[in-house]
C-alpha cells in the first residue's frame, strides 16, 4: 500500500489528511490539533521564541507535533513514501527549519546589518530524514510549494489558485481568515496582498470559552424573534447542527437534538458579536446583562474580556481591507466580490461578518471556499505536475505587497479600530478621525446579492476512517537557574499555569513548562516577576513528555 499525507500548517493549529496514493488519491482519515505548538497565539510569538530560544529547539516542536499528528491517523510509517505541506512563509521555513529573520524583520537595513541571506522559496522536494521526521518512511518525498514572493505564501497562492482570483475580470477581494489573516485585492490585472496578524480570537483563542473549529465547537448563533439564540455546534464531521434554544441574557435553555458543546470557535465569536450589536446585547465595549456576560449552551458564555479580544482582531482585519483599498487608490464601492477561505471563512454566516467588519460594507457577492491551503496540499500531494504548475502561477502573478507593519495607512485605522471596539468610540467620531487623516470614511453598509457556499465545511472529505483529534501537542521546556531560591512566584505568575516549580537537589530547582499551554514570548509574566532575577525565558531546553531532561 502506497500512502501519503496532505498538511497545512497553519497559524493557529495543524491539519492534515492520509491518503491512499494507489487508490486515485482517496481520503482516508483527517487529523487536527486543538493549537499550533509553539509557545503564544500569533505569528509573531512564534517567531519571537524560535529566534529567543534556538531554531534547534522550535524546529524540533514543529517536526514533533507533525510527527504525532500523522501517527494519529493511525498508518505505519514504512507505507507513507509521499508528505505535502502548505502555510505561510514563517510556517513553511520553521518546519523546514530555514533562515525567518527576513519574515521576523521589516526593512532592509536591517536585514542587510544582521548579514540575512533571504531564501528563494521555490518549489521543490526533500527527504523526510533530512528533516528528521519519523512517522513516514526515511526516505519518503517531501514535497514543499513556492511563495509568489518571500513574504507572500504558498498559503496565499493557494487561496488565489483555488478561487480563481485571477481569472476574474471584476475587481475583488479575499482573505484566508484567521490568526494570520493573508489577504489580497485584484484589480486591472494586478495582485495586491497584505497580511495582518489578527490575533487568536479568530480561531476563537484568547477567549475564555475559545477552541479552534472541531467537533462540539459553537460556530454560529441564529437570533428568535423572542430573542432567544439558536446555538449552532460542529458535529463529529464539522458540519453545523443547531444544538440548542438559549436565552442568551439568563442562560436559560432548551436543549435539542444536537451536539453538546463544550468551547466556541471563531466564526461563533463573530455571530455573537454581530447579533449581540444588532439586538443591542453589545454596547461597546460593554455587554448590555446582568451579570455582563451573553449566555450560551452548556454553561459556555462570552464575556466582556471576550468583546475586546474580539474587537482587537476584527479591528486589524478591516484595518487590512482598508489599507489595501487606499493603497490601490479605489473606492469600497469598486469591489465586487469577497472570496472568504480558511475555517473562519467557510463556516462564518457572511452577514454577520460584514457587521463587524471583516468583509467591505458594499458588495454584490460573497464565496466561501474552505481551506484552501489543505486543498493545494492535496492537489500537489497527488499530482506530479503540481509543484511545477504551481511554480509556474507564482512566476506569472504581477503582485505588490504592502507590509502593514510600516504602513501609515493601516496606522492610522487601526488606531481608530481599536478606539471604536474597545474604548465605545462613535462610528460618526471614527469617521471625522479617518477624514482627518485624508481617507475614505466608512460607508453604510449594503448588504450582498449574493452569497455562495461552495463547501458545507472546511474540510469538504474527511474520509471513512473519519476525524482524528490531537489534543496533546506541547513538549516540556525545562531550565535550572543558577540563584533560584525556589520561591515559586514565577508559577503563581503565570496566568495559564503552564509552569511548575520543584527542588531537584538541596539548594536547586527546575523550572519545566508545558508549551502548549506557555503564552510564549508576549507573556513572560514568569521572568518578570524573579526576585532573584535570575530566570532566562530563552535558556530552557527541550525534552519530550515523560522523558527526563
Amino acid at each position: 500500500m502506497a500512502l501519503g499525507v496532505a498538511l497545512d500548517l497553519g497559524t493557529s493549529g495543524y491539519r492534515g489528511h492520509l491518503v491512499d496514493l494507489d487508490k486515485n488519491g482517496k481520503i482516508l482519515a483527517t487529523a487536527i490539533t486543538m493549537r499550533h505548538p509553539l509557545p503564544g497565539a500569533n505569528i509573531m510569538d512564534h517567531l519571537h521564541f524560535w529566534l529567543e530560544n534556538g531554531s534547534d529547539v522550535g524546529h524540533r516542536i514543529v517536526i514533533e507535533t507533525v510527527d504525532k499528528l500523522i501517527s494519529t491517523m493511525g498508518a505505519k510509517p514504512e507505507d507513507i513514501s509521499r508528505v505535502s505541506v502548505c502555510g505561510n512563509p514563517a510556517q513553511m521555513s520553521m518546519f523546514e527549519n530555514i533562515e525567518i529573520r527576513d519574515l521576523a524583520f521589516a526593512g532592509q537595513s536591517i536585514l542587510k546589518r544582521l548579514n540575512v541571506k533571504v531564501p528563494e522559496r521555490r518549489a521543490h522536494s526533500i527527504k523526510a530524514e533530512e528533516l528528521g521526521m519519523n512517522s513516514v518512511k526515511r526516505t519518503a518525498e517531501v514535497r514543499i510549494p513556492p511563495s509568489i514572493r518571500h513574504e507572500i505564501g504558498a498559503d496565499a497562492l493557494a487561496m488565489i489558485m483555488k478561487t480563481g482570483l485571477m481569472e476574474k475580470k471584476e475587481t475583488c477581494m479575499v482573505t484566508d481568515y484567521g490568526t494570520n489573516a493573508e489577504m489580497g485585492l485584484f484589480h486591472k490585472g494586478e495582485l495586491y496582498t497584505g497580511s495582518a496578524a489578527a490575533g487568536p480570537a479568530m480561531e476563537g483563542q484568547s477567549i475564555d470559552f475559545g477552541m479552534l473549529a472541531a467537533p462540539q465547537a459553537i460556530s454560529d448563533v441564529i437570533p428568535t424573534d423572542d430573542g432567544r439564540w439558536y446555538n449552532v455546534v460542529l458535529n463529529d464531521k464539522l458540519h453545523p447542527v443547531k444544538s440548542a434554544l438559549v436565552d442568551p441574557r439568563t442562560g436559560e435553555e432548551h436543549r435539542l437534538d444536537g451536539v453538546i458543546a463544550r468551547g466556541i470557535t471563531g466564526t461563533g465569536v463573530v455571530a455573537a458579536m454581530a447579533v449581540g450589536l444588532e439586538s443591542g446585547i453589545i454596547k461597546l465595549p460593554r455587554i448590555e446583562t446582568p451579570d455582563h456576560r451573553i449566555h450560551m449552551t452548556n454553561g459556555i458564555y462570552f464575556g466582556e474580556d471576550d468583546v475586546g479580544e474580539a474587537g482587537k482582531a476584527f479591528g486589524a482585519i478591516r484595518a487590512g481591507h482598508r489599507t489595501l483599498i487606499e493603497e490601490v487608490g479605489i473606492k469600497d464601492i469598486d469591489v465586487r466580490t469577497m472570496y472568504m477561505a480558511g475555517a473562519s471563512g467557510t463556516y462564518v454566516d457572511p452577514l454577520k461578518a460584514q457587521t463587524v467588519g471583516l468583509i467591505p460594507r458594499i458588495l454584490d457577492k460573497t464565496v466561501q471556499a474552505g481551506n484552501t491551503s489543505l486543498m493545494m496540499s492535496y492537489d500537489i500531494l497527488v499530482d506530479d505536475d503540481g509543484l511545477d504548475h504551481m511554480q509556474d502561477v507564482a512566476n506569472s502573478i504581477a503582485s505588490k505587497h504592502i507590509m502593514f507593519a510600516t504602513s501609515k495607512i493601516f496606522e492610522d485605522m487601526y488606531v481608530n479600530e481599536i478606539a471604536y471596539w474597545t474604548e465605545g468610540m462613535s462610528l460618526e467620531m471614527y469617521n471625522d478621525m479617518i477624514r482627518y487623516a485624508g481617507l475614505q470614511p466608512l460607508p453604510e453598509i449594503k448588504r450582498p446579492k449574493e452569497t455562495i457556499r461552495l463547501v458545507v465545511s472546511d474540510i469538504p472529505v474527511i474520509g471513512a476512517q473519519g476525524l482524528k483529534t490531537l489534543d496533546d501537542v506541547g513538549v516540556f521546556l525545562v531550565g535550572s537557574f543558577e540563584g533560584c531560591i525556589g520561591c515559586k512566584k514565577c508559577q503563581k505568575a503565570c496566568p495559564e499555569c503552564a509552569l511548575q516549580v520543584s527542588k531537584i537537589g538541596e539548594k536547586k530547582f527546575q523550572v519545566r513548562i508545558n508549551t502548549e499551554h506557555c503564552l510564549g514570548t508576549a507573556c513572560k509574566k514568569c521572568q518578570a516577576v524573579c526576585p532573584e532575577d535570575v530566570y532566562n525565558f530563552s535558556a530552557f531546553k527541550i525534552v519530550k513528555k515523560g522523558e527526563d531532561p
